[in-house]
């Protein structure tokens, strides 16, 4: 169980992940308002999330040097670029203007993931507590609430401006919260299981992340879309379905620590996997708005869990002074599935609808389930 020590002891990247989530949740909520101020379609909203996602995966490549030469400011730092990054798309009125502000918002939250995620796994090897799955169910309350009440925002006439402003102050109030402590003298970890016979393991590790990754910020990004399109809802309830998503991956995330003491953290990762691709292929086809929320709650409980306890693996597994370069490595592969799932499913959007395009998420999450956990079983054993 979490206590408030150990609340306490991850404080510090804590408030890095509710504040992401923050930025994130209102960014979902706002899509269809920021498509429409640069007047583009779907292909060309995908584009600016394909430019963002190249920002982000070259800044991933930094994040172990910005980290070395950041030190205990580096959470703090990272945040705060994010920050101002995410308070110039609601100042966009063209497509390249947008696309240079995703670029930005991209690569600083890249960054800042890259290096909480590293450091949250020290604590959680100081403390011998798993805290990975706790920290990212914050994050997604945090973008659950900032997407609901971005909703009501916009449904009172605001907009991108108001919402990213507030988000600003609050992540501004936060700052001095996340600078790390001195730190203490560890001794050198080592761990049998971070060979080079586990490479292909970690490699594998990556692409089921990447999956789940592109899942989770492709429906997230889109499902405010898909709603106010193929129901025509309004701002309040198409800013349900990302709110929906982020609820639930947040109770899914508390208690999928708690299935992985009872089931090995493989079998947990191919259960949730089969679960979200239930829950992507009935939003898609749902013909009324009760079952398109019910579709995207399975979507985001069955998801929830599949990255945090890759990323746990990856930083338990790795000696103290080599965790950051592991987590970067993986997170490297991982989070490209991250970027690139939003203009994935912009493309197929674009050459079909957004209903396909939840169905081939639904038709990848399954692959997890029925070819990637196989692999991954294989693979350990080798190593």
């Amino acid at each position: 169980m979490i206590n408030k020590r150990l609340i306490i002891a991850s404080w510090e990247p804590l408030c890095a992940f509710v504040v992401l989530g923050c930025c994130w949740g209102a960014f979902a909520a706002l899509v269809p308002d920021l498509q429409a101020a640069i007047g583009a379609g779907d292909g060309e909203l995908a584009g600016v999330m394909l430019v963002a996602a190249m920002g982000a995966i070259a800044a991933m490549r930094f994040a172990p040097w910005l980290d070395s030469r950041l030190g205990r400011y580096g959470v703090a730092a990272l945040c705060a670029a994010a920050l101002l990054a995410f308070q110039l798309p609601g100042l966009m009125s063209s497509w390249t203007g947008l696309t240079i502000a995703m670029f930005l918002c991209a690569a600083s939250t890249a960054s800042l993931d890259v290096v909480m995620n590293a450091h949250l796994s020290q604590i959680e090897a100081r403390e011998g507590h798993p805290l990975m799955s706790f920290h990212h169910a914050m994050f997604s309350f945090g973008y659950a609430i900032a997407a609901f009440c971005t909703g009501l925002i916009r449904e009172f006439g605001g907009g991108a401006v108001i919402s990213f402003s507030i988000i600003g102050v609050f992540g501004l109030l936060l700052l001095p919260s996340m600078v790390l402590p001195k730190p203490a003298d560890q001794a050198d970890e080592t761990n049998d299981a971070a060979t080079s016979g586990s490479n292909q393991f970690l490699v594998l590790i990556g692409i089921v992340i990447a999956i789940a990754f592109m899942g989770e910020q492709a429906s997230e990004g889109w499902s405010a879309l898909h709603l106010e399109r193929a129901l025509g809802v309004g701002a309040v309830l198409g800013a349900m379905g990302p709110a929906i998503l982020g609820l639930t991956m947040g109770i899914g995330r508390l208690g999928g620590q708690a299935m992985a003491r009872v089931f090995s953290e493989a079998r947990v990762i191919q259960i949730a996997a089969l679960f979200a691709a239930f829950g992507s292929g009935l939003a898609a086809t749902a013909i009324n708005l009760p079952l398109t929320y019910i579709g995207f709650a399975a979507l985001g409980l069955g998801i929830s869990v599949i990255a945090p306890l890759g990323l746990a693996f990856v930083g338990r597994i790795s000696p103290a002074d080599q965790r950051v370069k592991a987590i970067s490595n993986v997170a490297l592969i991982g989070y490209t599935g991250f970027f690139i799932g939003p203009p994935i499913m912009g493309g197929l959007a674009e050459l079909a609808s957004l209903s396909v395009s939840f169905v081939a998420l639904s038709l990848l999450l399954a692959s997890i389930t029925l070819v990637l956990i196989p692999m991954l079983a294989g693979s350990s054993q080798k190593g």
